[in-house]
């Protein structure tokens, strides 16, 4: 028996929703890029979205969002922001825009894609968005900071997505990069990334906690963003940030975990004119509160703001007593 229409029962449709009627007026009323960019920026202002993962603002993330939905490069030349699209063309940006709202997942997430020190990276739940500001000190190839003798081995503590392993084997073609993980998904991301950039040669991907799967190798550079976000903070942490694995954020009470235990290993695995290079965050307070008689020097960015620090092998050696 053929089930009859609603109307012929005598039944209304169901009203729109508000949501669903601010879709349709811009699907209807909109008509270029730039009216989309221009309208996702509003509405993710005044859904009250966080930004941090690689982007800090909504005309960013409206404008990152608006290209992927189109399939057009993230750096697109800015006459294509009078492109009229057609109705299917809109549809498609109006769900990602309404997806980035109702799931709060970093645009990262929603592409599967990161830039970091100028290039794309895959990225999924299994990793953190890359947005560390170690990219710039890679772009400059650490100079000044580094011993003048080349690179020959370094060290990422923590490498997720491979994006700061990767970046240092193409900032220094001659030198060995092992990045370790204690996650397995982490490192499956990490090899789509390392495959893809074409380094398989020279970046070894390498299961380990921290030194552990090491033996006694020892490095030029040890590099690291590792977890630094205290237990306090893991519960403040805005909706966008819980789509990432806690793995990567969290580090205890007060944020120092991981990174007290790779100052203890450092000594052991720094050439005798080695650099350690770590970012700490929110955590660098607790950490020099923790340890006041380390040097530690804080390096300044011209990018953006960021806690990061640095030690020579030396310096790690006559500060062993205080780990």
């Amino acid at each position: 028996m053929r089930k009859k229409a609603a109307q012929d029962l005598g039944m209304t449709a169901p009203k729109p929703t508000e949501q669903e009627e601010t879709d349709q007026e811009a699907i209807a009323e909109l008509s270029t890029v730039r009216d989309f960019v221009r309208w996702g920026t509003t509405q993710f202002a005044s859904a009250g979205l966080a930004f941090g993962h690689g982007i800090d603002n909504p005309w960013d993330e409206a404008t990152t969002l608006t290209l992927h939905a189109l399939h057009l490069p993230p750096l697109a030349p800015d006459r294509i922001g009078e492109a009229r699209l057609t109705t299917s063309e809109r549809q498609k940006v109006v769900a990602l825009f309404r997806r980035r709202m109702v799931e709060r997942r970093p645009a990262a997430y929603l592409t599967q894609q990161a830039w970091f020190a100028g290039m794309p990276f895959y990225v999924d739940e299994r990793v953190l968005v890359p947005r560390s500001p170690i990219a710039e000190l890679i772009e400059k190839e650490f100079e000044p900071w580094l011993p003048d003798h080349p690179m020959r081995r370094i060290l990422d503590i923590g490498t997720g997505s491979g994006c700061i392993a990767i970046a240092c084997a193409l900032a220094f073609p001659e030198a060995e990069v092992d990045a370790v993980d204690l996650s397995p998904e982490a490192l499956e991301v990490a090899r789509i990334n390392v495959d893809r950039h074409g380094v398989g040669r020279q970046v070894t991907l390498l299961p380990s906690d921290l030194y552990q799967g090491l033996e006694k190798k020892r490095y030029d550079l040890i590099v690291s963003n590792p977890p630094y976000v205290s237990r306090a903070q893991m519960q403040t942490l805005p909706m966008e940030y819980r789509h990432e694995p806690v793995l990567g954020l969290a580090a205890g009470e007060d944020g120092l975990d991981t990174v007290l235990r790779i100052l203890r290993g450092a000594e052991e695995h720094l050439s005798s004119e080695g650099v350690l290079i770590v970012e700490v965050g929110e955590a660098a307070g607790a950490l020099e509160e923790r340890l006041p008689n380390v040097p530690f020097f804080w390096l300044h960015f011209e990018r953006g703001d960021g806690e990061v620090f640095l030690l020579t092998a030396q310096q790690i050696r006559a500060c062993q007593h205080d780990w």
